[in-house]
């Protein structure tokens, strides 16, 4: 059911909601670290896991930037903080960070140690979360008009 009433984000830019500009960042990331783990894994080459801890450390970096200004929407909005997906979207996102944060340090060791298993299986959770995340923060907008102006 679609709601006809339009919710004005608190973080913005001349009206442009700050968060959806922020969060495709850290899901390449994320993703790319997902795959320069893999690369890691078939070659054993040194490169691979380098580009994963930078990848990741990237990205943790934008989704604390994300995150404060989905944070500053939720807290400080409570027609958003009233929509069905806000809370779960917050969380799983939360959890992707805090997954992402545990694999940028895991990176920092000895290459082979840092990769597998542990890295991989990080970054594997963190992916799979990802797209569970989108979906509510595209229902936030798309169904229930968060951020749009109209």
């Amino acid at each position: 059911m679609q709601q006809d009433v339009r919710v004005r984000t608190t973080a913005q830019i001349a009206g442009h909601p700050i968060h959806p500009m922020r969060v495709p960042i850290p899901i390449a990331c994320f993703v790319g670290a997902l795959l320069t783990d893999i690369a890691y894994v078939a070659s054993a080459e040194i490169m691979w896991a380098d580009f994963s801890a930078w990848l990741l450390l990237v990205g943790v970096v934008f989704g604390v930037l994300a995150a404060i200004a989905g944070l500053t929407d939720l807290l400080g909005n409570r027609l958003v903080r009233a929509q069905t997906p806000a809370w779960p979207h917050f969380i799983g996102n939360a959890l992707v960070l805090v997954l992402a944060t545990v694999n940028a340090l895991i990176h920092t060791r000895d290459a082979w140690t840092s990769v597998w298993p542990t890295g991989l299986v990080l970054s594997v959770i963190t992916v799979l979360i990802l797209p569970i995340t989108g979906w509510l923060g595209w229902a936030m907008v798309y169904r229930h008009g968060v951020g749009v102006a109209r």
